[in-house]
């Protein structure tokens, strides 16, 4: 079990303060490198369009060659981001003296003057975002037993932060976009240091929806209710598309099959899953695993959070350790039942590139109307699901 304390050794009181001021108010922060914005922008280049490879809620992504050698992903974090010196140092707290095999490693930050930049390990083979649902080109197999390995990998890593680390941390935003994949192509979930703490004696936080629509928990986004099942509806969401080749949300399809956990508890219901399955696969995959996996994503999906199973007893079912067959399984909870028709309609329209209109997202409401939908996101959204 890893623990980690804070180890703020005083409070920072200005975010403009030199690099040697900031680096003797940081020194508390153990096993981080700090790197000054001056070696970062050589290492990428002054941060040219040629080397960005990302761009997220919070800011862009880099790749970068550090003086040492290394390649580097470095994640500069946007002006406009709210995320302040000391949530930026929680961060820091947090994914320093976390080590995972299937999380992405920090090499060291930067905060120099008012800049706010993480530097992580390069991951050769981008997101599965980009990959494995993109709509580009790629030279990367996904047979059976890659997906196989890449769904495991991903259930081991939030397994390992939902109960393995202390305070136990929730994602919040698990989505393709965020599972990096290495040489090897074994995933990496990234952004997990964007997650918030939860004391033991805590059973939920309330916070500003910071997720991904179509990847949501219906609890999360409504009411802004977080905890570890919120990030078990989001795998669940993961795990269907990873089996089925396809995005969560498809405007471009005919209606009925637009949205993925609509459609998989469809073939459920008939007795079909195997329908689902990537085509592209040509048949060559362990059926009765894959409709197995399929089942493992509804259980995570379930409406009531309480029916969720946790990510040891997911890893564990994956794994076949566990069996599945006296689980009862009940309809998903999908975000688009609490949607305004008219919204869905226009986003239907105007096909993938549509986003919700911000007049259609509210925040900080406890109940849904016809009219509004409480859920705030980030604006790569439908970039990165579709």
């Amino acid at each position: 079990m890893t623990c980690f304390p804070f180890l703020f050794s005083k409070r920072v009181k200005s975010p403009t303060k030199s690099f040697g001021d900031e680096e003797q108010e940081l020194s508390g922060i153990q096993n981080v490198r700090f790197y000054t914005y001056k070696e970062l922008k050589v290492a990428t280049d002054d941060f040219s369009l040629t080397n960005k490879i990302g761009e997220g809620g919070f800011g862009s992504v880099y790749k970068g060659k550090l003086k040492d050698g290394k390649i580097a992903a470095i994640k500069v974090l946007s002006a406009e981001s709210k995320q302040g010196l000391k949530e930026f140092l929680t961060e820091i707290n947090v994914i320093s003296v976390i080590e995972h095999e299937n999380l992405v490693q920090l090499y060291g930050c930067c905060v120099d003057d008012n800049h706010r930049i993480l530097v992580y390990n390069y991951l050769e083979n981008n997101s599965l975002a980009q990959t494995l649902l993109g709509r580009g080109h790629s030279s990367i197999q996904f047979n059976w037993r890659t997906r196989s390995k890449i769904c495991i990998g991903i259930a081991r890593g939030l397994a390992f932060l939902h109960e393995d680390v202390q305070p136990h941390i929730i994602h919040r935003d698990i989505k393709a976009s965020n599972i990096l994949l290495d040489r090897d192509l074994t995933p990496k979930i990234s952004d997990f240091g964007l997650a918030k703490l939860i004391p033991a004696s805590m059973t939920h936080v309330s916070t500003r929806v910071a997720g991904t629509i179509g990847y949501l928990a219906p609890e999360y986004a409504i009411r802004g209710q977080v905890t570890r099942k919120s990030d078990l509806y989001s795998f669940g969401v993961l795990l269907v598309e990873i089996v089925s080749g396809r995005c969560n949300t498809n405007t471009q399809l005919p209606m009925g099959e637009q949205y993925l956990l609509e459609r998989t508890w469809h073939h459920y219901e008939q007795g079909e899953l195997v329908l689902l399955v990537d085509v592209s696969l040509n048949g060559d995959f362990d059926a009765e695993e894959a409709c197995r996996y399929l089942k493992i994503g509804l259980l995570c999906t379930q409406d009531s959070p309480k029916l969720r199973p946790s990510m040891s007893t997911v890893v564990k079912m994956l794994t076949g350790e566990m069996s599945i067959k006296d689980r009862k399984i009940t309809k998903p909870g999908l975000i688009l039942d609490f949607m305004d028709l008219k919204v869905r309609d226009q986003q239907q329209k105007k096909g993938n590139k549509e986003r919700l209109s911000s007049d259609s997202l509210s925040s900080g409401s406890s109940t849904v109307t016809t009219a509004t939908f409480s859920a705030q996101y980030d604006r790569n959204t439908f970039s990165s699901v579709m």
